[in-house]
């Protein structure tokens, strides 16, 4: 099987700022995977054309089996709240998604609370700090029928600010731990190096690439 992880950015360009939704559609196909994890997805926001990035991924990736889970109902960065367990609501979402073209047994949904304070963020290629305030975390998991048994494969976004985000990845791999082995988690963690060692005793790294800051990777 092939897993990937991605940061959609909700579909905007590195390169000219553009959210083009044909964009989206190549990517999943050049990505070429039979499970993906995707962080900082839209569906119905203004800024992505009103789409729904998770389908539409999994559309061009020829994934039947696909979850939207939103971390927040509204919009980023303005106004919104926190989503709970159970809804789907006809409103602007802002969340994770995973797509599969194995079968799905299973979904489960592990909600991640934001910090409860501010904390300072680097913007990528100066060196002036901005003040934060965090956003919902959650999880995301499918019990997947592989080429061997099933398996889970889960993604998440967690949060950036130090310490918090370890909390959250405890958190989430308890829960993980329950659901049918093995599990590969993929996601944009906000941990840098080797420091998910801290809470990730007996789980490995599969992949070790530069991946921050996106748009020249040195971290």
């Amino acid at each position: 099987m092939r897993l990937a992880s991605v940061n959609l950015l909700h579909g905007r360009s590195l390169s000219d700022g553009q959210v083009v939704p044909s964009r989206l559609a190549d990517a999943a196909r050049l990505i070429d995977a039979d499970v993906v994890g995707l962080q900082e997805v839209d569906r119905g926001q203004d800024r992505s054309g009103g789409a729904d990035q998770t389908a539409a991924f999994a559309a061009s990736a020829g994934a039947a089996h696909w979850r939207f889970a939103p971390a927040l109902w509204g919009t980023p960065g303005a106004s919104w709240r926190a989503a709970l367990d159970g809804e789907d609501l006809a409103e602007p979402g802002y969340g994770i998604g995973l797509v599969s073209r194995r079968p799905v047994q299973r979904w489960v949904t592990v909600r991640l609370p934001a910090a409860p304070v501010r904390s300072p963020v680097l913007i990528p290629g100066t060196r002036r700090p901005v003040w934060l305030a965090d956003e919902p975390r959650l999880g995301l998991a499918a019990v997947v029928d592989g080429p061997h048994g099933p398996l889970t494969v889960a993604t998440t976004h967690l949060s950036f600010v130090p310490g918090w985000n370890l909390r959250q990845l405890r958190r989430l791999l308890r829960a993980l731990s329950s659901l049918p082995q093995p599990v590969v988690l993929l996601g944009d963690l906000n941990v840098p190096g080797a420091t998910h060692r801290v809470v990730s005793h007996g789980w490995r790294p599969l992949a070790r690439v530069a991946t921050y800051p996106s748009v020249r990777p040195r971290v």
